[in-house]
């Protein structure tokens, strides 16, 4: 059964933005701005379905990855197809809307970390435990978790570092997943500058540890996000998956550990 979105109107439809579609409101489609912006708030019904679409999205890309069909989302919304596009007006808005929401996430629990806890590998620990629980590495954006290796060869220091270019590349999975159908190729990008604030608090955490002779020496920033996206296995049952993540985790912060002479 869908819900029901009975409000929606050719003449007071509520844009993917949430502004009123209107001559200075809708773009050339006239499903509404593009950016997303918001210039009115949304009405209670249309807050609800936004709710269940974001909610649906994260479920449904989390378990898929992001080539997931639009009408997946909506079926796990119980909305129809329609106003998901209302909503957002194509499948990269929406993409784009949850990688940047989990990239500035993961952001959040980063700076708790470094807050919270005094001690460097308790910190790092700390952010690495609570971000796996929360399911942020199946969405995580390949922007931040690819690792670059010039063509030449390695970093004169043997460092790997997150690239930020933005060109197209085949997404990354490190999630088992069921064959779904694409609707079009869809690559999960965020904003340079939300990218950078993740990298950069977790860089913070890296250096501490690294500093306190915690963790070893060639573990980088990328390492740190690539542990979280492999902790984060798909498993068909709620409690062996949150018991896999678990032990998963321990096994790679132990590999992560530096080891005395």
């Amino acid at each position: 059964m869908h819900i029901q979105d009975s409000h929606w109107s050719s003449a007071s439809a509520i844009a993917p933005g949430g502004a009123l579609n209107g001559a200075a409101a809708t773009s050339g489609n006239g499903r509404g701005p593009a950016d997303g912006s918001r210039t009115t708030p949304l009405r209670v019904d249309a807050q609800r379905n936004l709710e269940h679409v974001l909610r649906a999205a994260r479920e449904v890309f989390g378990e898929l990855g992001y080539g997931a069909p639009m009408e997946d989302v909506a079926r796990r919304a119980r909305v129809g197809v329609g106003t998901v596009y209302r909503r957002f007006p194509s499948k990269d808005v929406l993409v784009r809307r949850i990688a940047e929401e989990e990239t500035s996430r993961l952001t959040d629990q980063a700076r708790s970390a470094l807050g919270q806890e005094d001690e460097p590998w308790s910190a790092l620990s700390r952010f690495l435990r609570t971000s796996v629980a929360s399911g942020a590495g199946r969405l995580l954006p390949p922007q931040v978790l690819r690792v670059g290796v010039a063509e030449d060869g390695p970093e004169p220091d043997g460092a790997r570092v997150p690239q930020q270019r933005s060109q197209a590349a085949p997404e990354l999975r490190l999630v088992e997943q069921r064959p779904a159908p694409v609707e079009e190729p869809v690559i999960a990008e965020v904003d340079d500058a939300g990218a950078a604030a993740l990298l950069e608090v977790v860089g913070r955490l890296v250096d501490r540890a690294r500093a306190a002779g915690e963790l070893r020496a060639d573990v980088t920033v990328a390492d740190v996000l690539l542990v979280i996206a492999t902790a984060a296995p798909s498993l068909p049952d709620a409690a062996q998956q949150a018991a896999a993540s678990a032990r998963l985790l321990d096994i790679l912060l132990e590999g992560l550990r530096s080891r005395p002479a």
